[in-house]
């Protein structure tokens, strides 16, 4: 007998358990629905902070390629300006070796050196004394020593002066 009394009890809670398991489904729908909400806002979220990322990512790798680009440029432009410079050196040097050749070829073995030997002479007596030792270079002109002092008084070293004196007006040959 205490069936049929469980089997009334369960045919009267029927209703409460249908509106209970009604509930129980609306509640979940709204649950998975708000969940699906969620998951969809956090997805676009993350999307907008992945653009963020990727905006800010090619803005900074745009930034360091034109610093990069920049230093090539100021490489470039420094090694043109060294090679420039070594080219000048090279043409001044060059200057200076057919300067000397000449004087010392007009200078050295034509009539007015031994004039011009004797002027280098009073001028390196003028300079270290009376009894400075005068002595004639191979290459023409003369070196003179007194007390320890040493005058250069050379073709050589006289053209190369002279040919650093020439300063601004070696500049013009390097401009067009």
């Amino acid at each position: 007998m205490i069936r049929p009394r469980a089997e009334r009890t369960r045919a009267a809670l029927e209703p409460v358990r249908s509106e209970l398991l009604r509930q129980a489904r609306t509640d979940a729908a709204r649950a998975r629905a708000d969940a699906e909400a969620d998951a969809r806002r956090t997805r676009e979220s993350a999307a907008a902070q992945a653009r963020e990322v990727v905006d800010r990512a090619r803005a900074q790798g745009h930034a360091q390629a034109e610093a990069a680009a920049e230093a090539n440029r100021v490489r470039a432009r420094r090694a043109g300006r060294a090679e420039e410079l070594a080219a000048r050196r090279a043409a001044h040097d060059e200057l200076r070796t057919v300067a000397v050749e000449a004087v010392r070829l007009r200078l050295r073995d034509g009539p007015g050196y031994p004039a011009l030997r004797e002027t280098l002479t009073e001028v390196a007596r003028r300079q270290l004394g009376p009894e400075a030792d005068v002595r004639e270079d191979p290459g023409g002109g003369v070196v003179a020593t007194a007390d320890g002092r040493r005058l250069d008084l050379t073709l050589a070293t006289l053209t190369g002066r002279a040919c650093d004196g020439l300063g601004a007006e070696l500049d013009g040959l390097w401009s067009v």
